[in-house]
């Protein structure tokens, strides 16, 4: 079975390992509602969210990367049997009396280490933002609003990444064969956004980005039900209530930091469009004006000549082995950790070319299982992820649950007898969910609840951040960037010209990244907004971006 858990060797299996873990959820409710306040009340608690993180956990995993569609809808099914289940538990008042019994007995609370009692108030700030201080009528209001916005959320992702058709007569014929051709049709399925040619990322940008009434609709409903929700339970917006319990605190901070730092980048983000608009002159005479599918590519044009950094100089140091090679080294001396590949069972795995690791620290022993999912195939996500399959903790008969993640890549495929080779983007990208990994086998609570990446979520990305540091350091590179043919070290001065072309264009891209995070906040503040999404987006786009908005995207 997956992962090996037995049930799942074929697609009904979700529904049995779903029945059993609901099967298990209500033993322990009632378990949890009829045992005294004390730490008991918080371990029941913790086996009641690891029995459906267990099966809903797997089955986020398995609905966007499984081959087999029929797996994918079994466990989309399952995820969403399990989260309406999960909505109903955080707004059940029996199950959370339980709890405030334990929160409101000082004794017990002073006798409780300050693990214990942290998860407690977790657990309880989960019924607290799901409404369970409302009346009967309205804890369901919240449940479906809940179910609602999950199904929303899909959707909307789907529909996404769906690819958009256009009659190839639209298109000049010179540029066609840059994409799939469908009887009369031409289909866009991204932004092509490394195409050299300026007409190609213009179209592909304006026909992939095209106003779509569907995913409008949908847009408009998700943000306007999380308002709802978010009212309903007693904050102003949904941004308030998304920000409780994180490091930022609360969309004011949020607000003050985006404009600093925007303050902050604007001189340096008008120096670094002024410099690829010259670029842009230099080899498009005829349209010099710059446009927003411009930037990600005369941004790398630029860093390319200046710094000589054509990945195809690059790609020969940094073959896959050799970069595994380097992680378990750096591990093996930061950590005292080794990684070692383990032979799959039948049926464990989802795809041949997935390789499983077993990360074995030196005094502690085996600390968890990593799936590595690296390489493209047809239907799988083209987004580079790290997921929980299973969290770490303390079992009632005193054994460790091992944590079980996928890192999930899209690698290409490589020619037959050669090895995988990455691009130093690649690279980088390798270091960061590796962080991840590594973050989720080190992050051993007693408790699942709070495991690994399960913390607050603008904490979660700071190991992996830390990755892409050392993926950017001689002393580090220098250990594992071999050519693959020759077996010689990649030169320093290759290493110091790439960490140099980081910063070309620093400015801009993080300015994207501003917009982008100032978008979001304006979607989820105060509502009904002040004009539709797509005005709000032209507006937020030239005033904190810069590039001009492109109508009918």
């Amino acid at each position: 079975g997956l992962f090996g858990v037995p049930e799942l060797s074929c697609p009904e299996g979700f529904q049995e390992a779903q029945d059993k873990a609901l099967q298990e959820s209500e033993q322990l409710v009632q378990k949890a509602c009829s045992t005294p306040p004390g730490p008991e009340t918080v371990m029941i608690f913790d086996q009641l969210s690891d029995s459906l993180c267990r099966v809903a956990d797997l089955a986020d995993f398995v609905k966007v990367a499984h081959p087999d569609f029929a797996f994918r809808e079994a466990a989309e099914e399952a995820c969403r049997n399990i989260g309406t289940v999960v909505e109903k538990l955080n707004t059940d008042v029996e199950l959370c009396q339980s709890l405030r019994r334990l929160l409101a007995d000082e004794t017990v609370m002073n006798s409780l280490d300050p693990e214990t009692r942290r998860v407690a108030e977790l657990f309880m700030f989960d019924f607290e933002i799901s409404g369970i201080h409302l009346d009967e009528e309205k804890r369901k209001k919240a449940v479906d609003l809940n179910v609602r916005i999950l199904d929303l959320c899909n959707e909307f992702l789907i529909g996404s990444h769906i690819p958009n058709k256009i009659d190839k007569n639209v298109l000049p014929e010179h540029i066609r064969y840059n994409f799939t051709a469908e009887g009369n049709y031409l289909q866009v399925a991204g932004l092509h956004a490394d195409c050299p040619d300026d007409l190609v990322r213009e179209a592909a940008y304006k026909i992939f980005l095209h106003t779509n009434a569907q995913q409008l609709a949908r847009l408009e409903e998700l943000l306007a039900s999380r308002n709802s929700l978010a009212q309903l339970v007693g904050y102003d917006t949904f941004a308030h209530r998304a920000l409780q319990g994180t490091m930022a605190k609360n969309p004011e901070t949020v607000r003050q930091f985006l404009e600093k730092l925007s303050e902050q980048l604007s001189k340096r983000t008008q120096k670094d469009f002024q410099m690829m608009t010259k670029m842009k002159m230099k080899l498009n005479p005829h349209n010099s004006m710059l446009m927003p599918w411009d930037h990600p590519y005369y941004s790398g044009v630029l860093r390319a000549e200046r710094y000589n950094i054509d990945p195809g100089l690059y790609c020969p140091f940094f073959s896959l082995g050799a970069c595994m090679e380097g992680l378990n080294s750096l591990f093996s001396q930061l950590l005292g950790i080794s990684l070692y590949a383990e032979q799959t069972k039948k049926g464990e795995i989802w795809s041949e070319d997935v390789r499983k690791l077993a990360v074995v620290h030196e005094t502690e022993g085996l600390l968890g299982y990593i799936y590595c999912d690296f390489f493209q195939r047809p239907d799988k996500p083209h987004q580079d992820c790290h997921f929980t399959v299973r969290g770490g903790r303390l079992k009632e008969n005193g054994e460790y649950q091992l944590p079980v993640v996928v890192l999930m890549l899209s690698l290409p495929n490589s020619a037959r007898g050669a090895p995988t080779l990455l691009s130093p983007g690649m690279m980088e990208n390798l270091f960061h969910e590796m962080g991840h990994a590594m973050h989720s086998m080190l992050g051993r609570t007693r408790y699942q609840h709070v495991t690994g990446t399960r913390c607050p979520t603008d904490f979660a990305e700071v190991p992996s951040i830390l990755m892409e540091y050392f993926a950017n350091d001689y002393r580090v590179v220098n250990q594992f960037a071999r050519h693959y043919k020759t077996g010689q070290p990649l030169p320093k001065n290759m290493v110091s010209r790439l960490c140099e072309s980081k910063k070309v264009c620093a400015a801009a891209d993080m300015q994207l990244q501003v917009f982008y995070a100032v978008l979001d906040q304006i979607y989820h503040g105060k509502h009904p907004l002040k004009k539709s999404t797509t005005e709000i987006l032209k507006e937020t786009q030239e005033k904190v971006y810069g590039l001009p908005y492109v109508p009918n995207t």
